[in-house]
């Protein structure tokens, strides 16, 4: 290793704990706009699924647009779902769980279940000896090149865009979410979050099915789900899985460096930035979790050299879809194309 080298590692990690202070600033949320996010999305959902139902009882067809508009609702409320996970949203322990506990009954989300399995997430991102939880399944190429012919065609279906953005979508919050996959070895709270979550979610069902139908309800409610599941899962996508995106091992992989680097900077139109939570502004929010999803556009106001830290546009993530695998050697996500072009698959 050279003296530059070593000076350039230096001046990064410095420069790294540099934005963990300035950012640990944003941390406090404001009660008061807490409580108005919420408002403004809860009660705009709940008109919206409402007359979804009476357009789905009156067959118009216009109840098909309002299907998207509460499905963008319902995906914003899973964001202010996720700021409850991190405690970021109040800032007090119960008011964020029971929050994200009964936001959770509409995700069909086990709160406290996935809240554990995302804060694995955020502690080991960008760690490739620490993949597997909260994550997309990546490998890199020489993963893939050791797997068998079998194994190389589930990976490939894994990552095709119709099983990523629908299916699995589907396949997460219908049935994954049913039971603690994964978690099943980390004592009771597991199950008893995911229980108590069918439960509710059962009761809540069975209640509007009575009141309304089951035909009408599962006509407005399940497509909502899965578009609002969708989206959620393309934006989860796209936050790691951009070109140039970082992954190292121990000991070179540093939790800021990762968060920095590793998280994107989705910079979206303003309307998708206000339904999304601003959670393209993912770098910063993997810098320093406990920021309100509100006060993450102050932190690029105040300081915009942050903004160019994994910027991509709408356009750009599009193309994202297809790196797969990640290149170690020269440390981006490659396509399967660009991997055999290059001579690394035969």
């Amino acid at each position: 290793m050279t003296a530059a080298t070593t000076f350039e590692q230096a001046s990064s990690v410095s420069d790294e704990k540099h934005w963990l202070k300035i950012t640990a600033k944003y941390r406090k949320p404001h009660l008061r706009r807490s409580a108005f996010e919420l408002a403004v999305t809860a009660i705009p959902f709940a008109i919206l699924w409402t007359c979804s139902l009476v357009a789905a009882h009156y067959g118009f067809w216009f109840g098909l647009i309002l299907n998207i508009a509460a499905a963008a609702f319902l995906l914003r409320l899973f964001m202010i779902q996720h700021d409850c996970g991190h405690g970021s949203f109040f800032a007090h322990r119960r008011m964020d769980d029971w929050t994200g506990r009964l936001i959770g009954v509409l995700t069909l989300t086990p709160y406290d279940c996935w809240k554990r399995g995302h804060a694995e997430h955020h502690a080991s991102a960008g760690n490739l000896d620490e993949r597997g939880v909260g994550d997309i399944t990546t490998l890199t190429i020489g993963e893939y090149r050791a797997l068998s012919g079998w194994g190389r065609l589930c990976y490939r279906l894994y990552r095709h865009p119709l099983v990523m953005f629908g299916l699995g979508p589907a396949w997460l919050f219908l049935f994954k979410h049913r039971l603690p996959f994964g978690m099943m070895r980390s004592g009771a709270l597991p199950w008893v979050s995911t229980m108590a979550t069918n439960a509710a979610v059962a009761v809540t069902a069975a209640l509007l099915m009575w009141a309304v139908g089951v035909v009408p309800f599962l006509l407005v409610h399940l497509p909502i789900v899965l578009m609002a599941a969708a989206a959620g899962v393309w934006l989860f996508y796209i936050q790691h899985q951009f070109e140039e995106t970082h992954w190292s091992r121990p000991p070179e992989w540093r939790f800021p460096q990762a968060a920095l680097h590793g998280a994107s900077h989705y910079d979206l139109p303003p309307v998708l930035r206000w339904i999304t939570g601003n959670i393209g502004i993912h770098h910063v929010h993997h810098l320093s979790s406990r920021i309100p999803y509100y006060r993450l556009t102050e932190v690029l106001k105040d300081h915009p050299e942050l903004s160019d830290f994994g910027r991509i546009s709408l356009m750009d993530s599009l193309r994202c879809v297809k790196l797969v695998l990640w290149d170690e050697e020269n440390r981006r996500l490659v396509s399967f194309r660009a991997a055999k072009r290059a001579g690394a698959l035969s």
